[in-house]
């Protein structure tokens, strides 16, 4: 197969530098063109056929689970429970209680620093109850892009395979109750584009109200489980074991141990692993199905053309950046996306190194997945890291496909 010839040189420059592990998988036209894996589970064991990943290892799928919780959202809009302009006080009444609502600089996602407040926001604060779920779905409500939600929630949990003490219940209501009083640190203007992890939080307290007929919480959209393998909490609530599962970074200060089995992200560990965020296990082509369904208009997860339409379509440009409803849009001359895709396309990444993107110019469904922070989220590699990774893996990937050698 041409595809895998061409871009097997792409990824083995990277493997072990920028990852441990890679799955790849591409869809043009319709057909899987390309599934395959490369590297190992567990590198401080030696390789043998058990430890090699395959096209069936789960990843951490990180913030391309936000693309699920997304479709989940506007499935529920598509059925009339909910319109995008409507404010999210309408579904989560106690997000506008403390009204007006301080600002402040926020906290670094990395380092969990406190960020000193702008002089000019000194003085301002924000009517929550202006915030509507379109500007959580194009990251334009000036809520926070990350808060320490995980501290509000409680005690780190323990190992996945190890029942955790504090029910994610109890996990989950300490945390809405923290993402209802947090200063903003802009307006809900619909303009200035902030991407925010607390505001998918809020989105998926929003379909936990919304979605009655579901009496587990869950981000999957109706339809999903017919594309694969698609997991909340693989380890703890479905006895997957470790060893079929790309483990992720250390945590030696929060956790006391490597992350593996269960989410990387501490805001999704911390509430119970279940987030509109993060938490979503995944295998290459689920990840592709999925895209492949969004591709077709979407009409397996219950979203009417309209909707469909509405969520591809750029709803706001801002420095650089393009968002759709839950989905970037292709921009920019550096865009992870690479050269070679139209600018039709849009996708999404996740902080583990993995991405979803779909061209319907050149029908075609892009999905990588590696685990990009098993060296440490600060390490980059010798040759460009997990950005120089996927621009030049799209790229391989486009022009093989395009000129008809896969």
């Amino acid at each position: 197969m041409r595809i895998f010839d061409q871009l097997d040189p792409v990824v083995r420059l990277h493997l072990g530098d920028t990852f441990p592990a890679c799955t790849a998988c591409v869809i043009q036209r319709g057909q899987m063109v390309l599934n395959a894996g490369w590297g190992v589970i567990d590198p401080q064991q030696a390789t043998s056929g058990e430890n090699r990943v395959h096209e069936g290892t789960l990843f951490d799928l990180a913030s391309v689970t936000k693309l699920f919780t997304t479709t989940t959202f506007l499935s529920l809009v598509s059925q009339g429970s909910v319109r995008l302009d409507d404010p999210l006080v309408t579904v989560v009444p106690e997000f506008g209680a403390i009204n007006p609502r301080p600002m402040d600089g926020g906290q670094d996602p990395h380092s969990k620093a406190t960020l000193p407040t702008p002089p000019e926001l000194d003085d301002q604060t924000v009517d929550p109850a202006q915030v509507t779920f379109r500007h959580l779905l194009t990251h334009t409500s000036g809520l926070p892009p990350w808060r320490d939600v995980f501290n509000a929630a409680g005690a780190a949990p323990t190992p996945p395979d190890l029942p955790d003490p504090i029910p994610p219940e109890t996990r989950w209501q300490r945390a809405v109750a923290a993402l209802c009083r947090y200063p903003f640190v802009g307006q809900p203007d619909g303009v200035t584009v902030r991407y925010s992890d607390v505001g998918l939080l809020l989105l998926g307290e929003a379909i936990r109200r919304l979605d009655t007929a579901s009496d587990k919480p869950s981000f999957i959209p109706p339809g999903a489980e017919q594309l694969g393998t698609l997991l909340y909490n693989p380890v703890r609530d479905h006895g997957i074991s470790r060893e079929g599962i790309a483990p992720t970074e250390d945590d030696p200060v929060w956790r006391g141990r490597r992350v593996w089995g269960e989410v990387h992200d501490e805001n999704a560990c911390g509430v119970g692993g279940i987030a509109g965020h993060a938490g979503l296990f995944a295998t290459a082509s689920t990840v592709a199905r999925f895209g492949q369904a969004w591709l077709e208009g979407a009409s397996a997860f219950g979203i009417t053309p309209d909707v469909w339409r509405e969520a591809t379509r750029e709803q706001v440009a801002y420095q650089g950046t393009r968002r759709g409803l839950g989905w970037a849009l292709k921009a920019g001359a550096d865009s992870m996306a690479g050269d070679l895709m139209s600018m039709d396309a849009y996708g999404h990444s996740g902080f583990t190194g993995t991405t979803l993107w779909i061209d319907s110019t050149h029908d075609l469904v892009i999905t990588l997945l590696t685990n990009r922070v098993y060296p440490g989220r600060w390490h980059t590699g010798t040759h460009g890291g997990i950005h120089a990774f996927r621009r030049a893996a799209h790229d391989t990937i486009v022009e093989t496909c395009m000129t008809g050698t896969n």
